[in-house]
């Protein structure tokens, strides 16, 4: 269907400059509309999920007033934010003061150009789309520290540092994560790490979710989620914004839009790294059991459960865990993590070595 859209354009016009250049360009945007728009209402529904979710947890109400059951809450709160004032402090640094917000979102946004949602249904299909997505993601920490900087603001340039620590300590377990999920996939490709999860024992037996990279690489698995929470400075990682401590961190100076923006970022790390654990531990699309009822129902929507219930972990995650202290924190990234992380690279790559040379 997709590929019927694009010929159809395509042959509107039998023009040099249409063929070649126009519709190419105007079929890039279109896709990157059509990707964004739903983002954008996954994350402003998904605080309104949090709300509720933490509300049914603490036995009272969450936000109930506006719209049917609440449902129009993130578009109030969007309004809301929308004609705020932008107010700058005198002594920020105007330009960095507003290219800090810019630089969080934006790599939260561009790292989806690579993610698939089917066997055939990404933006880009790239075959190091892994390496693209963890480049692409590590250069938020830039729009934190840039944020903290420009404030001139001690609260905000002591969160600054806390935020760019933890988030340098705990990309590096995650960098090992992804280097177990390539050794024994045997790819970059993020399609081709999904389909590599539908092989095995227990795949030709019918029941693929215990075939799924979960099972057999469990303690990955774990250090990879709890790494995600930390990455995202979620609670109970969020010492970055310890209310107690530096009032809201590298966000302290900033009002309206442009606060926001930090919190539309964070929301869409929160759906990336879903899709990713989904993707890459889950077994994606791909139905939990191999029979015609399971397989009846499309692919995508397996995706979309999936990544609702890694999501919903994040905010089960806030509701029940006190925040750690700074140096603990410091300490399950360094002592606990990567040592963890990095002893099964080890015996991954031995055990792939050992069952090449036997074969």
């Amino acid at each position: 269907m997709i590929d019927a859209i694009y010929n159809f354009g395509l042959n509107l016009l039998a023009q040099g400059w249409w063929t070649g250049i126009a519709w190419p360009v105007l079929w890039i945007l279109i896709k990157i509309v059509v990707l964004l728009l739903p983002l954008m209402g996954a994350v402003a529904y998904l605080t309104l999920w949090e709300r509720k979710l933490l509300g049914f947890m603490q036995v009272r109400h969450g936000p109930n007033r506006v719209g049917p059951l609440g449902l129009l809450q993130p578009i109030a709160d969007a309004v809301k934010l929308l004609t705020k004032e932008i107010i700058q402090p005198s002594a920020a640094s105007k330009g960095l003061f507003v290219l800090g917000p810019i630089m969080a979102i934006m790599p939260a946004l561009a790292a989806w150009v690579v993610i698939p949602f089917g066997p055939e249904t990404a933006l880009t299909n790239v075959n190091a789309g892994l390496l693209l997505v963890m480049a692409i993601t590590s250069i938020e920490v830039y729009g934190v520290i840039i944020a903290g900087w420009a404030s001139n603001s001690k609260y905000a340039f002591l969160g600054a540092m806390r935020a760019s620590a933890q988030m340098v300590s705990y990309e590096i377990a995650m960098g090992f994560c992804f280097l177990v999920i390539i050794m024994v996939s045997g790819s970059m490709n993020l399609t081709e790490i999904v389909m590599g999860q539908n092989k095995g024992t227990f795949a030709s037996m019918g029941v693929s979710f215990l075939s799924w990279n979960w099972l057999p690489l469990l303690p990955i698995f774990i250090v990879y989620l709890i790494s995600c929470v930390a990455e995202t400075n979620r609670h109970p990682f969020d010492v970055v914004e310890g209310e107690a401590e530096i009032v809201a961190g590298h966000m302290v100076e900033y009002s309206g839009m442009s606060y926001a923006m930090f919190y539309l970022a964070e929301y869409a790390n929160m759906w990336l790294i879903s899709i990713l654990c989904a993707i890459m531990f889950m077994g994606g699309w791909l139905s939990p059991i191999d029979s015609a009822l399971f397989n009846w129902i499309p692919g995508w929507i397996w995706l979309g459960l999936k990544v609702f219930v890694v999501a919903t972990m994040f905010l089960w995650v806030r509701a029940t865990f006190p925040r750690f202290r700074y140096d603990q924190l410091m300490r399950l990234g360094w002592k606990v993590f990567l040592p963890i992380s990095l002893l099964w690279v080890f015996l991954v790559s031995g055990y792939l070595m050992l069952t090449r040379y036997s074969a």
